[in-house]
């Protein structure tokens, strides 16, 4: 379906003054996903006007499908579509500067200064209270559950630790993510919170409210507001203060592998689960050896590891020739340490269900062995181990084995009864590690390999 442009008081001459200012500052954000490729162009998804620029501060909301040169071999497709908030007044305060994004030399904003309006706590502010009023503004659309108190004039700040989303603190009391790279679709990263919200989970947190954006298509889900777990330890941050100590983390492991099989038993009663028979397993295991493929011509260091990795999928494709089922249902998708928040009362939530980014909506949200959480979270323990100066294997193999423990404590099954899929889906998250280490942080590169020898090794399994 053909995008639309809702204006709102802009004209064509305002998108264009803005498009050379944004081809220079969309590349260096931390959320960008096409880096290393050239901006070529961008198409407008709808623009909507939320503060007119007639006082001193202006703002807008813009969904920029930005047009880069395909990878090679990658499939054809019209652009990544961004979510932007373009503040815009006539001059900056200094402690706006990090926001800037240019001076708007032509068109209806000549002579005044646009930036990330983010950083702003009176932007930031406008989009608490369209939540809270359940406005609709445009093509926009703020909703939220009645059950829950939004009270107006909390204080805004932006949490600048950022990866692939931004997020705003509004007092201690609310979290809004903002979504920036988005897609037309269910988000997982709203549905799943909200289908654990109706059975009663306590491990994540309830969405308060949301946002999305109507475009002639299915809704753009934009924003997620939740409850800010004050005083929470960021479960990646705390691992290494913790190692950085000498100090046993066994039982928080063993405390989150509960906290981690609590979700997905809820997640089996809220949505429906599928078994995996021979042609899925098969389906399964050969795109983990594609992928394979791909990583070895992206990074000639895995190539002397290949046959070895090759064999965790082949073992995966006999059992399924074999008749060997698995259930599947609606798991997480990209759990890490960095994705656990403990309370100061020692309690643990899972957050941010999006899944991996990268990947397709569609297939973010089919039904998967919760195993492949269990591999995440094993990366993650070796992830940290490794990042510890010398590196401590020795504490990442006493928390595997906690983590998966306290996983059985709950589910009543152990993670490790099933060691040729959980050694599969290792294996394709350190390929995917291997990749990206590479590409982004190349000192990074021999954590991800270190797994690799471990897990190519003859007769090698995922065991803790």
């Amino acid at each position: 379906m053909a995008e639309t442009v809702t204006p709102f008081g802009t004209t064509p001459s305002f998108l264009a003054s803005l498009y050379p200012l944004l081809r220079a500052w969309l590349p260096r954000q931390r959320w960008f996903a096409g880096k290393g490729r050239p901006v070529t162009g961008f198409t407008p998804v709808a623009v909507t006007e939320l503060l007119p620029p007639d006082g001193r501060l202006g703002l807008y909301h813009l969904l920029l499908r930005v047009h880069q040169p395909s990878t090679p071999g990658a499939d054809s497709h019209p652009g990544d579509c961004y979510q932007l908030l373009i503040g815009v007044r006539e001059a900056l305060p200094p402690r706006l500067a990090p926001a800037l994004i240019g001076h708007v030399d032509q068109g209806p904003l000549a002579g005044r200064t646009v930036y990330e309006a983010l950083y702003d706590p009176r932007p930031a502010e406008v989009l608490l209270e369209a939540l809270r009023t359940q406005a609709r503004v445009g093509g926009l659309r703020f909703e939220r559950d009645p059950r829950q108190e939004i009270r107006a004039g909390l204080v805004a700040r932006l949490m600048t630790a950022e990866q692939s989303n931004s997020s705003v603190v509004y007092g201690d009391t609310f979290i809004l993510k903002l979504l920036r790279r988005v897609v037309p679709g269910v988000n997982p990263d709203l549905e799943l919170p909200l289908a654990l919200a109706r059975e009663g989970c306590s491990r994540v947190p309830a969405p308060t409210a949301w946002a999305h954006a109507e475009t002639g298509e299915e809704p753009y889900v934009l924003a997620v507001l939740q409850p800010f777990v004050h005083g929470a330890a960021d479960g990646w941050e705390l691992a290494l203060r913790e190692l950085a100590k000498g100090e046993d983390f066994a039982a928080e492991a063993r405390a989150l592998g509960r906290a981690t099989a609590e979700v997905h038993t809820a997640l089996a009663r809220a949505l429906p689960a599928v078994t995996l028979g021979r042609a899925p397993l098969r389906a399964l295991a050969d795109g983990m050896t594609e992928r394979l493929a791909a990583a070895v011509q992206a990074v000639p260091a895995l190539r002397p590891y290949e046959g070895g990795l090759q064999q965790a999928y082949r073992a995966l494709d006999d059992l399924a020739a074999e008749g060997h089922t698995w259930t599947a249902q609606r798991i997480h998708g990209d759990l890490h340490l960095g994705q656990c928040l403990r309370s100061a009362s020692g309690q643990w939530s899972l957050i941010d269900f999006e899944g991996e980014p990268a990947r397709p909506l569609a297939e973010r949200r089919l039904p998967q062995p919760p195993v492949r959480d269990v591999a995440g979270m094993l990366r993650s323990f070796d992830y940290a181990a490794h990042s510890a100066s010398p590196p401590a294997p020795d504490w990442a193999r006493v928390c595997r084995a906690a983590f998966c423990s306290g996983y059985a404590q709950v589910a009543g099954r152990d993670p490790r009864t099933d060691p040729v899929l959980l050694r599969a889906y290792e294996t394709d998250k350190a390929v995917y590690e291997v990749v990206y280490e590479a590409r982004h942080r190349p000192d990074w590169l021999p954590v991800p390999l270190s797994a690799i020898r471990r897990l190519a090794a003859p007769d090698q399994e995922a065991r803790p």
